[in-house]
C-alpha cells in the first residue's frame, strides 16, 4: 500500500476552478494502484474515471491469441476512463497499470454530472481527449514506421512525462509487450542507451540520467505528442 498523495497531483484536477474542485474534493477516492491492476477491460461497463497521481496506466488493444500493444499512456498529466464522458460507456481496449503507483477515482455518475454542469470540466476533458486521439493516432505511425529503438525513446519520454520524478519501474517483458516486440529487442534498445550514459537500468528501474540526449535520440512523434498537449492544454503545463 502507497502512502496518499494530494488529488492535485494529477494536473487536470489542479487546472479544475475552485468553485468545481470544491465539490470534486468530497467525491474523490484514492486508491492504490499496483503494477498490472486492471482498471477496466475491453468492452466493460466503466464505473469509475480514473486520476492517476504518480502511477502509469497504459492502454492496450489485446488479440485473441493474447499478444497486445500500447496505444497511449495515461499518468499525472491526465485520466483514464474518457468514453464515460464521450458517449461510449466502454470501449474495445483494456487499461492496465504499467508502473505502480497511486491516484483517485471518482465514480462516472458523479464525473458526469460535472461534466453537464460545468462549461470549464467540460472544455478541459474534450481538449484532453483531442490531446489524447492525437498520442493513440502518433503511436500507431511510430510502431508502422519507426525503428525499436526510436519508439523506446519515444515510449521512455512519453512515461517520463507522466510520471512526478525520472525513474520508471518497468520490466523489460513488460515494455516488449506493451510495444508489441520481442524481449531481446528492447534489451538491446535499452542497453545502447545504458552504454552511452544516458539511462541506468537495473531489476525492472529506469532512471534517465541524460534527458537531452534521450529526447536527441528520440524520433519526432514524441515532438507532436508533446507540442499538442501543450497547445491544448496551457494552463497543465503552467500549473
Amino acid at each position: 500500500m502507497v502512502e496518499p498523495s494530494h488529488p492535485r497531483q494529477n494536473n487536470l484536477l489542479a487546472c479544475l476552478p475552485d468553485a468545481d474542485w470544491r465539490r470534486w474534493e468530497a467525491e474523490l477516492e484514492f486508491v492504490d494502484l499496483p503494477l498490472g491492476k486492471v482498471l477496466y477491460q475491453s468492452g466493460a461497463q466503466q464505473n469509475f474515471v480514473y486520476f492517476p497521481t504518480t502511477a502509469i496506466v497504459s492502454l492496450l488493444y489485446m488479440l485473441n491469441d493474447g499478444s497486445s500493444a500500447e496505444i497511449a499512456v495515461v499518468g499525472l498529466e491526465g485520466l483514464v476512463g474518457v468514453s464515460v464522458f464521450m458517449g461510449g460507456g466502454s470501449t474495445p481496449s483494456h487499461a492496465v497499470v504499467q508502473s505502480a503507483g497511486a491516484g483517485y477515482r471518482l465514480r462516472a455518475k458523479a464525473f458526469m454530472d460535472e461534466f453537464e454542469m460545468s462549461i470549464a470540466v467540460s472544455h478541459l476533458m474534450l481538449r484532453y481527449t483531442q490531446a489524447l486521439i492525437t498520442q493513440m493516432s502518433q503511436t500507431a505511425v511510430c510502431n508502422r514506421h519507426h525503428t525499436l529503438d526510436k519508439q523506446f525513446g519515444r515510449w521512455l519520454l512519453l512515461s517520463l512525462d507522466r510520471l512526478p520524478g525520472n525513474e520508471v519501474v518497468m520490466t523489460q517483458e513488460l515494455i516488449s509487450n506493451m510495444l508489441g516486440v520481442r524481449r531481446e529487442g528492447v534489451t538491446e534498445a535499452a542497453l545502447k542507451l545504458q552504454s552511452a550514459g544516458i539511462i541506468h537500468y537495473v531489476r525492472g528501474h529506469i532512471w534517465v540520467l541524460d534527458r537531452p540526449a534521450l529526447e536527441h535520440r528520440a524520433c519526432e512523434c514524441y515532438y507532436v505528442v508533446k507540442r499538442e498537449y501543450d497547445r491544448l492544454l496551457p494552463a497543465i503545463e503552467a500549473s
